[in-house]
């Protein structure tokens, strides 16, 4: 029998070279990371050991193009760690991480390499807009690491990086695991009254997987807790429910954060100040259209002075009525908000989330959303079940340029499972670039998302909001999809953190366009389409509690801000820093239970949104402002669409988000269209 080969170290002679799924094995990713280090350190030697004096062709275009096997293990196994991951490859990420540290430390610090850099950049070369945009952003990488340090600041630079990469692994396993660990397993179908029927067979559907004969399973994934804390008329088990999602990870056990948070905020300051800034923020927000802390701050500020007396009014009005409906002296507590919110919202409205279930059938939403981008760009989904793919549930789509041209490969993930992080992500399996021959590599994107399961009865049935998580997770994936640079690193989804989620964010826009809902939601039993005057009862909701929205979003920012504009280490008690940070957004008074946000933040702890959550508000300005231009053109307007993939999600990071904007819009944004979407200005 033929030795089995390692598929990482070969070619894939795959279609449009797709990642080998089915031939990959937990064992093919330790060597294969070694394997891809070792090459990339001999490209780096290679580089440095040129006798030829450095050029932007024989300096930046290799370093550019290196690392491809390194990236492409990397890239599968980290992917894999969120949507599918296994005792073994966490084992192994441990294992690989200060390895793996270590190795990006020593071409980070290498200072010949960085010799021949700074040469090519004194030279002044001739060069085309883009690759002057790469050679900028390769020089003040190098700087920003800290390259030119002295040798015991470069060393201890060195050790940051491998245990901020240790600890922020460990804070994301914990956040799995101690999700995974509370399941509530009702017997008693009277105390879950209330429930919609569609909950009920997905709770009962989820505890005879679990193996139980009888019963109904809730779990802390969004589609079982969330539904809970609004219909259930059972208040201790909403109670019961929402202590278990905000206690998450500080309880006395092996899961629990507050240490690994703490230490996480102290080793990116000390990082930072090693480099010569005052804060982290200071440091992460030289290269994000914000530019400088005060600026996040001014912004939060206009936000709250805007927002927070809309939200007052909104809370007032589910108090009284609680209290109508329960007595004078009811306090409502933080588990009611969201159960009286919806009784209100049905009283005003005569709208029930639920009530949009039937029209929102999974297969019915995708066709809706892949027509959208068929309607407004031309291109076309093509599934392929020749594609491998790495879990059963994932599905894999050709996509297809309105010529006719292949220009993508879409994987869809869309249900929850126990080796699933929560949440919704777009990643990328291989982003997209131009060869040397000329050859455009296209982009393989990836849309993980935790919606709604199917029952043994029912087709997966979608509320609104997973509608437009759906939409929001395939903005990102156009913005890779239409992806035409040259460099693999300034290309898709490669840009200010704060511009990022332009093109999510627009795309939400649509779920509440009455003509795009009426080319897909048509009822999954009887085909009628919504009815129009649902669909106005659902418009004319939207600015239902839009101010408690917009402060619970702002308390999140106030706290990453307050986390990463800290002059001095963090050693005060996590949970008290946390209420005392976020206060100025609240609008009733603090609870005196120990719950915490910040030991399940991945956003601002591992997941990039350090000093950037901030990015999501400012990106609403940007996302409200650029559809007010379809608005006023025609929300399908083929002109208007074809500005924006063309001077948006076609050119990445080759030009500053502020000059790509004003292309599109042909003038600056304005926060008036998020006012006026939100119902605070006419």
């Amino acid at each position: 029998m033929a030795e089995r080969q390692n598929p990482f170290l070969h070619e894939y002679n795959t279609l449009h070279d797709t990642t080998p799924f089915n031939s990959i094995e937990e064992q093919d990713f330790e060597p294969a990371l070694e394997e891809g280090m070792k090459r990339e350190d001999a490209e780096i030697d290679a580089i440095v050991n040129n006798p030829e004096p450095a050029t932007f062709e024989n300096t930046i275009l290799p370093l550019e193009r290196g690392g491809k096997l390194l990236g492409r293990v990397e890239t599968v196994m980290g992917n894999l760690l969120s949507a599918c991951t296994s005792d073994t490859l966490e084992a192994l990420a441990q294992k690989m991480s200060p390895r793996l540290s270590e190795h990006s430390n020593r071409i980070a610090f290498n200072e010949r390499l960085f010799a021949r850099i700074k040469a090519v950049k004194k030279s002044n070369p001739s060069l085309t807009a883009e690759e002057q945009k790469l050679l900028d952003d390769v020089y003040e990488g190098f700087v920003r690491r800290g390259v030119g340090l002295p040798k015991k600041k470069k060393e201890r630079l060195m050790q940051i990086s491998t245990e901020a990469s240790l600890k922020s692994l460990q804070f994301s396993q914990n956040v799995l695991k101690d999700t995974n660990r509370f399941k509530m397993l009702i017997t008693d179908k009277g105390e879950l009254a209330g429930m919609p029927d569609h909950q009920l067979d997905l709770a009962r559907n989820a505890a005879q997987e679990a193996g139980h004969e009888e019963g109904w399973l809730f779990t802390l994934h969004a589609p079982s807790y969330g539904p809970l804390l609004s219909y259930c008329d059972n208040r201790s088990l909403r109670r019961k429910v929402w202590l278990a999602h905000n206690t998450l990870c500080i309880k006395k056990n092996k899961y629990n954060n507050l240490e690994l948070a703490r230490d996480l905020v102290n080793l990116r300051l000390e990082a930072a100040k090693i480099q010569g800034c005052k804060t982290y923020a200071q440091q992460a927000l030289r290269h994000r259209m914000a530019e400088k802390p005060e600026r996040v701050s001014k912004f939060l500020n206009q936000l709250l002075d805007a927002y927070k007396p809309a939200a007052k009014r909104e809370y007032q009005d589910i108090l009284d009525y609680a209290r109508k409906t329960e007595g004078k002296n009811f306090r409502l507590r933080a588990w009611d908000v969201g159960y009286y919110a919806h009784k209100l919202q049905l009283e005003r409205y005569a709208f029930d989330a639920e009530m949009l279930r039937p029209y929102f059938e999974l297969s019915n939403v995708i066709k809706g959303v892949f027509g959208l981008a068929t309607r407004l760009y031309g291109i076309t989904f093509k599934e392929n079940k020749d594609i491998s793919i790495y879990h059963k549930d994932v599905v894999a789509y050709e996509v297809f340029d309105g010529n006719g041209e292949y220009l993508a490969v879409l994987y869809a993930d869309f249900h929850p499972r126990s080796n699933k992080k929560s949440g919704a992500w777009m990643t990328s399996y291989q982003g997209q670039w131009i060869d040397d021959e000329g050859k455009n590599i296209r982009p393989h994107v990836s849309l993980t998302m935790n919606l709604t399961k199917p029952t043994a009865d029912k087709p997966a049935l979608l509320t609104l909001g997973e509608v437009s998580t759906f939409l929001h997770e395939f903005g990102h994936g156009l913005h890779e999809i239409f992806s035409q640079c040259r460099f693999e690193s300034l290309s898709g989804t490669n840009v200010y953190w704060d511009f990022v989620e332009l093109p999510s964010q627009f795309m939400e826009n649509f779920a509440l366009e009455k003509e795009f809902l009426q080319t897909f939601a048509f009822h999954y039993e009887t085909g009628e389409l919504i009815p129009d005057d649902l669909v106005d009862r659902v418009i004319e909701s939207r600015h239902f509690n839009a101010g408690i929205a917009c402060l619970r979003q702002l308390s999140f920012c106030l706290l990453d801000m307050a986390y990463y504009t800290r002059t001095e280490p963090l050693d005060e008690d996590i949970i008290a820093y946390e209420k005392a940070a976020w206060a100025p957004a609240q609008i009733n008074k603090p609870s005196a239970l120990r719950t915490c946000m910040t030991t399940q933040f991945q956003h601002i702890m591992t997941g990039g949104y350090a000093a950037g959550y901030y990015c999501y508000k400012w990106a609403e300005v940007l996302d409200a402002d650029a559809f007010s231009a379809f608005q006023e053109e025609g929300i399908f307007n083929p002109e208007t669409a074809s500005r924006f993939r063309h001077e948006i999600l076609e050119r990445g990071n080759t030009q500053h988000p502020k000059i790509l904007y004003r292309n599109f819009r042909r003038r600056n944004p304005s926060i008036k269209a998020m006012l006026r979407r939100d119902g605070l200005k006419k």
